[in-house]
């Protein structure tokens, strides 16, 4: 009856931690600035430098451009996270996309800028402070993308065996 009781209470206490997580990390708050630190593996220096987003610095041959930035409350597990687009500018003048997606300021190895002679990894945001909750059961966007409205997607074909 005792390990009847105990599995009750490890279940209560586990789906109370899911549910309560599921919300919690839903929170997040967007910055106009996103902060980087950069290294140039041949001089060994390393720089921190700040980009607003939707504009771009140049450091060294790349060019760094941040599309967003988010932190969480700070009642929440820290998750600082932004989507940057990362080019280069060739010998020749030309402009080369080397990365385009999401990097962690907790997780800088995760999905970083590999570069032979470059690295860029986030350390922060700064200059936000309202907070955008995301409610897991709202209504989808009526914008006719099929990515952003699930009733609108196309039924996806089964393989045929």
């Amino acid at each position: 009856m005792a390990s009847r009781t105990n599995f009750w209470r490890v279940a209560f206490v586990a789906s109370t931690m899911i549910l309560g997580m599921g919300e919690a990390l839903a929170d997040r708050i967007a910055h106009p600035i996103a902060i980087f630190s950069g290294l140039d593996k041949i001089t060994g220096r390393i720089v921190s430098f700040e980009v607003s987003i939707d504009e771009t610095i140049e450091f060294g041959a790349l060019l760094v451009t941040p599309k967003v930035c988010y932190t969480r409350p700070t009642t929440e597990p820290q998750n600082t996270t932004s989507f940057i687009e990362v080019d280069e500018t060739t010998v020749t003048g030309e402009t080369k996309r080397l990365f385009g997606g999401w990097i962690f300021a907790s997780s800088p190895g995760l999905s970083g800028v590999e570069h032979p002679i470059y690295d860029v990894w986030l350390i922060g945001c700064k200059g936000g402070s309202v907070v955008i909750r995301d409610a897991p059961d709202a209504a989808p966007a009526k914008s006719g993308d099929p990515a952003l409205d699930p009733a609108k997607k196309p039924a996806e074909k089964s393989p045929t065996p």
